[in-house]
């Protein structure tokens, strides 16, 4: 079981403009419930127990939203003086998880699953709990097919071999595997992280160089709300897939 969990929550959400300028994304709605919540219930779904959020960006709008939570064990992580990016956010935060593996899921991270397991579990991220293996990993991540994702006309990620061992894209070729915005973790990744603000993919190059992150393949349609253009796309999605359910 994964105890604990990190939520992106403290981005400007530019390309979603003109949507965030008066919102912060994590409480832009996607089929009537903000995409954090979404987020929020997925996590509790697999066993998650503590989920910590970093504010930046709006931040009263969205810790006031949290507050009244149904869920009630959210901390809110403040970075409202200097935002942290990605991998600060996170090494800011890493005394709450106790030396114990946790979730990193962007906010916006969103999906239509195959199916769900019983009382609503989500199948991807209740495989990514019996996946991951603190002595063999550092980084398990969720990775979506381009082809069958929602929002992403990009290249791919990362290459993935019969071990499930991840490495960067070559820039010439395409590959398949598009990072979902949702990774398991151990507090080892972030050994001799630098202070301050710095990204993920600090760590990450450092990890797949020894051969110490894998990758889960997603189940479903994968859907990047990078854009109001976007949102709408997966709303239309979303109805489509309530109609043929």
């Amino acid at each position: 079981m994964i105890k604990h969990a990190f939520i992106l929550g403290a981005g400007f959400g530019s390309r979603m403009r003109p949507l965030t300028e008066t919102t912060p994304k994590p409480l832009i709605k996607l089929g009537g419930k903000a995409l954090i919540d979404q987020v929020i219930e997925g996590l509790v779904s697999v066993g998650v127990e503590q989920i910590i959020v970093n504010v930046h960006y709006l931040a009263d709008q969205l810790e006031a939203h949290l507050k009244n939570h149904a869920f009630k064990n959210i901390i809110i992580s403040d970075e409202r003086a200097e935002l942290l990016d990605t991998g600060g956010g996170a090494f800011k935060a890493l005394h709450h998880f106790n030396n114990e593996p946790f979730f990193i899921h962007n906010s916006d991270s969103v999906w239509i699953e195959h199916g769900t397991q019983p009382d609503g579990i989500s199948q991807n991220l209740s495989a990514m709990v019996k996946e991951f293996e603190a002595s063999q990993m550092d980084c398990l991540m969720l990775l979506a097919n381009r082809h069958n994702s929602l929002g992403y006309s990009g290249k791919g990620d990362f290459l993935m071999d019969q071990h499930q061992l991840i490495k960067r894209r070559p820039k010439e070729i395409a590959t398949d595997h598009v990072f979902a915005g949702v990774s398991i973790n151990t507090t080892d990744l972030f050994a001799n992280s630098p202070e301050g603000a710095f990204s993920l993919n600090l760590l990450w190059d450092k990890s797949i160089e020894q051969g110490r992150i894998k990758g889960i393949r997603h189940q479903g349609k994968w859907m990047h709300v990078g854009t109001k253009e976007a949102l709408a796309e997966a709303e239309a999605c979303l109805i489509k897939a309530q109609q043929t359910a």
